[in-house]
């Protein structure tokens, strides 16, 4: 631990006491003796977020600047506020941590030593800051001692705007990016994922715009040939479940960027993973992981016990742990691989309308890239059996500043430079829809996948989806060879058909607001038909 430090004067933070660098043992000590938090019957701390256990996405703000005007996708996602109101709001954060006890983290994101980008952090709380720690690139002593940011941090969740509507924001609670000052400020929410997010952010606009690097929200691993293979999808689609295969070095979990060099690198140093219903036979990494230097969120013991209850969702859903990566076994380290060679866009499917492989080419999947499509159940109760169709652009839009089909043009672009092949992985539904078919089997999925990475895809006969113009293959190891072709599985062929061209539509009306921006190619890629019209040929 560095003990030497700066003033914060220079940020305008007077007379506080700050903590630099403190250790995980140290954090933790502290975290508790202030009653900030407790110690899980086998050490590991655990806090509570308060009021907001989960990102506010209407509160959060992009400063709207010579460098944003032009370049942001402005919208419902991506919200301005004026440099004067970013101004207002971080003289009263300052002015609020000033003479408190502060803790102060000095770290980095992007795991690739030419695109490491120095990250200052200043909270409130200890386990804010230990949080940091887990997630963000730690730093050796060396690196500690000439550190000079390029980001700050200013973390305030005990402060709140006390009239929100003079400074531009919806509540008393924000979280601003302000990319000409290079200052991420979080006020009013303890929940440590806007930090994290914050900073993700940035990098989704900055690596692109001038580094030339496609920041990507996926998981990542390599195989023993070096051979690098990334999931995109969706909350419960299979991304950590699928990339944390015993066979392959997990470079990371959620955020990479793809350098003009062809390397992939991770952002962060660590893991934020769900805890909701953990048990260790359905996610052994994660659950190990959960030891003294993690930090868990939200969670509920078992009555008179220090023991965590996983099931229990009595605070939120959104149950999370914080990790760093080490605490895995099978991880590629440093957090960097070359050699990309496929990449899975995850969909669970819930209208068992989607093949459970397929093969897209550049034009498709740039489409299902900016659609980035799964489906949730609307509930679980007896006679609601519709689900509902989700698309998020890109696999992340609530985190990306740029219009979807910037991302898109560069993933394509990257994919043809690099020989990728790219699969679309339905996780979901087989046989029906939710309430009448049933769930593609974990082991029929990752025998697809295992298939893929030999290489066994490669020259096998494939068929032509007759309402996506997906390339299915007629046969892979290990698979049921009638649940290749969706159509196979239902009772009724026109019940099918229907459901399908109601999913074809869903697609179509969805990428409306991105079809004016999107070239030929992309459009070509969706669903060959958006009404009855043409069937005949194909059924």
């Amino acid at each position: 631990m560095i003990t030497e430090t700066i003033s914060l004067e220079k940020y305008g933070i007077k007379d506080a006491n700050a903590h630099w660098n403190m250790s995980a043992e140290d954090l933790q000590k502290k975290t508790i003796e202030l009653g900030l938090g407790t110690e899980t019957d086998n050490g590991t701390l655990a806090i509570n977020t308060g009021k907001f256990t989960g990102r506010s996405p209407k509160d959060r703000f992009l400063v709207k600047d010579d460098y944003t005007k032009d370049r942001v996708w402005w919208g419902r996602i991506n919200k301005p506020i004026s440099p004067e109101n970013f101004d207002i709001l971080q003289e009263e954060i300052v002015k609020y941590l000033s003479g408190k006890e502060i803790y102060v983290r000095d770290a980095a994101v992007c795991a690739d030593p030419n695109y490491t980008m120095n990250v200052r952090t200043i909270t409130e709380y200890p386990w804010s800051n230990y949080f940091i720690k887990n997630m963000f690139l730690r730093l050796n002593e060396k690196q500690l001692e000439n550190f000079e940011e390029e980001w700050l941090v200013l973390c305030a969740p005990g402060y709140e705007a006390p009239d929100p509507q003079a400074v531009g924001i919806i509540a008393g609670n924000f979280s601003i990016l302000n990319f000409t000052k290079k200052i991420a400020l979080v006020g009013g929410s303890a929940y440590t994922g806007e930090m994290k997010k914050g900073i993700f952010s940035a990098l989704n606009l900055i690596l692109p715009v001038e580094k030339n690097v496609l920041p990507m929200h996926c998981s990542a691993n390599v195989g023993e040939f070096g051979d690098t293979a990334i999931f995109f999808g969706l909350s419960g689609t299979g991304k950590t479940t699928l990339s944390a295969d015993p066979n392959r070095k997990l470079i990371g979990d959620d955020e990479h960027g793809w350098t003009p060099e062809n390397t992939i690198f991770n952002f962060e140093g660590g893991c934020y993973a769900k805890a909701i219903d953990l048990t260790e036979e359905k996610e052994p990494d994660i659950y190990r992981a959960i030891r003294p230097g993690a930090l868990l969120e939200n969670i509920v013991f078992k009555e008179g016990t220090k023991e965590v209850d996983y099931f229990d969702s009595t605070i939120t859903q959104n149950t999370r742990v914080s990790y760093p990566i080490n605490h895995i076994d099978n991880i590629q380290m440093p957090q960097y691989a070359e050699n990309i060679k496929n990449i899975f866009f995850l969909t669970c499917d819930a209208f068992g309308v989607l093949p459970p492989v397929s093969k897209l080419n550049p034009g498709q999947a740039a489409y299902h890239f900016i659609s980035g499509y799964t489906a949730k159940v609307a509930g679980t109760e007896a006679g609601i059996n519709e689900p509902v169709p989700s698309f998020s652009a890109c696999f992340g839009e609530p985190f990306m500043p740029l219009h979807p089909t910037v991302y898109a043009e560069m993933l394509s672009k990257k994919m043809q430079e690099a020989g990728v092949n790219v699969w679309l992985i339905n996780t979901g539904w087989s046989g029906g829809p939710y309430g009448v078919g049933s769930r593609i089997k974990l082991k029929y999925t990752r025998a697809m996948i295992t298939a893929i990475l030999k290489g066994q895809l490669d020259d096998v006969e494939y068929q032509e989806h007759p309402i996506f113009g997906l390339n299915m293959p007629k046969y892979v190891p290990g698979v049921p060879m009638e649940i290749l072709d969706p159509m196979n599985t239902w009772l009724q062929k026109g019940g099918y058909i229907s459901k399908a061209i109601q999913l074809a539509h869903a697609f179509h009306i969805n990428f409306d607001k991105f079809a004016s921006e999107a070239s030929e190619e992309i459009l070509n890629g969706g669903p060959l038909i958006d009404s009855h019209h043409g069937l005949d040929d194909h059924v």
